[in-house]
């Protein structure tokens, strides 16, 4: 069985997104964090996304901006297969990618059950609420950044229950950033 992860930034007040909609401020420079960041985007798997984050990220990681600023996550996000989850889409043009419009939970959920490489949320927070509910979700790597924004989005927003998790490692970073990696408490 695939393993499902969660990877996202959230500000210490609990957002991954600000008021806007922007996650720029989750971005910094920092070699020891752009390391990180690089062996995570090579690492293989296969990337899932709600119609919002595949736009933008669609958006930024196959320009040249991308390519200069961060150039191994680049190559790694570029490469990898990707899958947008949209009602709305008629097509997805991002190198790898795949449209899929049907029930996300039982599309999740059978991609579970196939043989591979591991998947990983990035963003998405209506997706990430609606399957941790369903109980799809296998692990939650949280990176929390030392900024916070006063308004935005969680990335739990509408969950209709409590979500009970267990901390299973944690990193610090010299930047700030702080790594949680959670589970399901079962």
């Amino acid at each position: 069985m695939r393993k499902l992860i969660v990877f996202n930034h959230v500000s210490l007040d609990g957002y991954f997104v600000d008021g806007k909609g922007d996650m720029s401020w989750a971005h910094k420079q920092d070699p020891e964090w752009n390391a990180f960041a690089q062996e995570n985007a090579s690492g293989g798997g296969e990337l899932l996304f709600g119609r919002v984050t595949y736009e933008l990220m669609a958006g930024y990681w196959p320009t040249p901006l991308a390519m200069q600023h961060f150039p191994g996550v680049a190559v790694g996000m570029n490469s990898m297969p990707k899958v947008v989850f949209s009602r709305t889409m008629d097509r997805a043009d991002w190198n790898n990618t795949k449209l899929v419009k049907g029930d996300i939970a039982k599309e999740v959920s059978a991609m579970k059950q196939q043989s591979g490489p591991g998947m990983a949320i990035l963003g998405s927070g209506s997706i990430v609420a609606h399957l941790a509910q369903v109980g799809l979700i296998d692990e939650y790597q949280m990176v929390v950044n030392p900024v916070a924004l006063g308004a935005g989005r969680s990335l739990f927003e509408g969950i209709k229950q409590t979500l009970p998790l267990k901390l299973v490692k944690t990193r610090a970073f010299g930047n700030g950033n702080v790594l949680l990696c959670y589970q399901p408490a079962l």
